[in-house]
């Protein structure tokens, strides 16, 4: 299997286009800050060591209900997928990682991990499917999974998590993602607390198989494809597992699955003050559960989520070790620019909270100050830290401007030629 890389001379060619212009917005940037006692240099180093995994299937072109029209060069398979998330590392040097999807990118565990060493990636959270039937599935999905009324249903869907786990042992991974479909489309369809109950049961058993060092995240949606009810359908309902659970379980958020107009901040600020913030799905939603870029709709809410995190890190939150990935479906564009365009966004968000004047903010917040509390977020918000994302993507390896160096390489066009063309008309994400 040949792999079909960007080499480092070429970035390097790439970055010498667009150095002159760095060094100056830097610059000046760096004078900005310092006038309010920043320090830039810290700030880009901070930047430069967050990082956020890539979904193995985020790489494939998404769908609808209705339809999914495939991308050119599309991956045939996991190995396929891996080089594409190695090159999205190559280029923004903020992906070092990878969450698998099982079955869908099951493989013997040691040639995965010795493909992924040879990429330089690791390994993110492992993600078990309840919410489709494979080819060989002895009890189908289509009534739910973990909260299932026939026993056996239940138990295929703990033995599969458990998998899920075995392989990620393998692997390296330290994390198990479970989200389930589980719901109902009618009234009186299911007994919401009968179900709720054997969810549980069944989630006890997932807890118990779980290495010391691991931790569990459960993953609540308020619909689809149950859209009368779903099991785990808020945040309150996702605290409560982590709750009943253990230790070792933690609530992740995605971005994607509140209503509109929710205050997710608010609930991300709840879950750290209880101990059980896990992590996030980062994407981006106007109506639902969208699956767009993150920040594309609503770059502002991503700050605001950026900024509890932020100020957990500066109040020193014992414990706190959020794991973050991104969770979308690209539907109109390359994967690979999105991903990478998104983890830049991730970025963004982050660099633009750590320039947040707590002290200022704090004392604003004391004496009711409500204007100028939030214009002191609104001040982080502004600035312009693009200067910032370049210059820690250029000091680590990374492309000064990512999706031009990847379009410049001939990437998509280099895989096209070796990966047959997927005919279209399939309906649904694959």
């Amino acid at each position: 299997m040949p792999e079909i890389k960007i080499t480092a001379d070429f970035i390097a060619e790439e970055n010498a286009k667009g150095l002159a212009a760095l060094k100056s917005d830097y610059s000046a940037l760096g004078e900005k800050l310092a006038r309010s006692g920043m320090d830039i240099d810290a700030i880009t180093d901070k930047v430069a060591q967050f990082f956020v995994a890539v979904p193995s299937w985020g790489v494939g072109t998404g769908g609808t209900r209705f339809a999914r029209f495939p991308g050119q060069g599309e991956p045939r398979h996991i190995f396929d997928k891996l080089d594409d998330c190695g090159v999205i590392q190559q280029l923004t040097r903020a992906t070092p990682t990878v969450s698998l999807h099982i079955p869908w990118d099951k493989a013997d565990p040691n040639e995965l991990k010795a493909k992924a060493e040879v990429l330089g990636l690791g390994f993110d959270a492992m993600n078990s499917n309840t919410f489709s039937d494979g080819a060989d599935q002895a009890h189908s999905y289509k009534y739910g999974s973990l909260s299932h009324v026939d026993t056996a249903t239940r138990r295929q869907a703990i033995d599969h998590n458990i998998e899920c786990i075995e392989i990620g042992r393998v692997l390296g991974s330290k994390a198990l993602t479970v989200w389930i479909g589980d719901g109902s489309n009618f009234p009186g369809q299911v007994n919401f607390t009968k179900s709720f109950e054997r969810y549980l049961d069944a989630m006890r058993d997932i807890y118990k198989a779980l290495p010391e060092d691991w931790r569990l995240f459960t993953e609540h949606k308020m619909y689809e494809p149950a859209f009368y009810s779903t099991v785990v359908q808020d945040w309150g309902t996702n605290y409560l597992i982590a709750q009943t659970l253990g230790d070792k379980a933690y609530c992740l958020v995605d971005l994607g699955h509140h209503a509109p107009n929710t205050n997710i901040e608010m609930i991300v600020a709840r879950l750290i003050q209880f101990g059980k913030l896990g992590g996030f799905h980062f994407n981006d939603s106007k109506y639902g559960d969208d699956d767009l870029d993150a920040g594309s709709v609503e770059p502002y809410r991503l700050f605001l989520v950026f900024n509890e995190l932020v100020d957990a890190e500066h109040r020193g939150v014992e414990g706190f070790h959020p794991a973050h990935m991104i969770d979308q479906s690209h539907n109109v564009t390359d994967p690979i620019e999105s991903l990478m365009a998104s983890a830049n966004e991730i970025r963004r968000a982050y660099a633009q909270a750590l320039l947040v004047d707590r002290t200022a903010l704090s004392a604003f917040q004391d004496g009711n100050d409500a204007l100028m509390a939030t214009e002191t977020l609104k001040r982080a918000y502004r600035t312009d830290v693009e200067p910032i994302l370049a210059e820690a993507r250029r000091r680590t390896g990374g492309a000064i401007d990512p999706v031009a160096t990847y379009r410049a390489s001939g990437y998509r066009l280099k895989v096209a030629n070796e990966r047959p063309a997927v005919k279209g008309g399939s309906g649904g994400i694959v």
